[in-house]
């Protein structure tokens, strides 16, 4: 998948196309969340190509990283995103946490009373390594379907407006995690982010 898709695939989250797996749950409980340093910083998918992903500490929570994502088209996302080490395994769970239109001027954003609506859910990113290079690995709705369709009672779910929602609780979702971690079909499109050098 090219750096632009994979960029898409996180901020479109209610477009049509290539969208991330959404989840209700956490992956992540106090235990499971760790802080690694190597990922703060800004990082590039394309280093020939404008966009970043910017990992800071946050703020209130001694274990999160605040994640500020830009894409090539100065598309934003802002998120709040946790480390979780399950076994040896690395995942990011990364959760929306600003509002998406301007609540002082919500002209700004067509149908802006719909975004009160609409429900902030869980995303899961494969972590494959965090030095030198971060290396992730994207979930994507239609090859998930594939595999509930092969293995029907592997995790809880619903399907909302052809959407797969995955509704298990936090520790059926790292048991499911985990049992599929090398599956494509949960986790099929790698990306990796190089350091943006100053």
């Amino acid at each position: 998948m090219n750096a632009r898709k994979a960029l898409f695939c996180l901020l479109a989250l209610l477009m049509g196309g290539c969208l991330p797996v959404m989840s209700l749950h956490p992956l992540y409980t106090e235990d499971t969340t760790v802080f690694e340093e190597e990922l703060l910083g800004d990082w590039t998918s394309d280093p020939n190509e404008p966009g970043s992903w910017r990992f800071t500490r946050a703020e209130d929570e001694k274990k999160a990283y605040k994640l500020i994502i830009h894409d090539q088209d100065d598309n934003k996302g802002s998120f709040t995103a946790r480390l979780v080490k399950l076994d040896s395994r690395y995942f990011l769970d990364i959760y929306p946490d600003e509002f998406p239109c301007d609540l002082e001027d919500p002209n700004q954003t067509d149908w802006a009373y719909n975004s009160i609506f609409m429900i902030p859910t869980h995303t899961f990113l494969k972590v494959d390594s965090l030095t030198p290079n971060v290396r992730l690995r994207l979930t994507q709705d239609e090859p998930l379907r594939n595999l509930l369709a092969d293995k029907p009672g592997a995790v809880d779910y619903v399907t909302v407006k052809d959407r797969t929602v995955l509704t298990s609780n936090t520790k059926q979702l790292q048991q499911f995690v985990l049992k599929y971690a090398d599956d494509e079909r949960l986790f099929p499109d790698e990306m990796i982010l190089y350091p943006i050098k100053e």
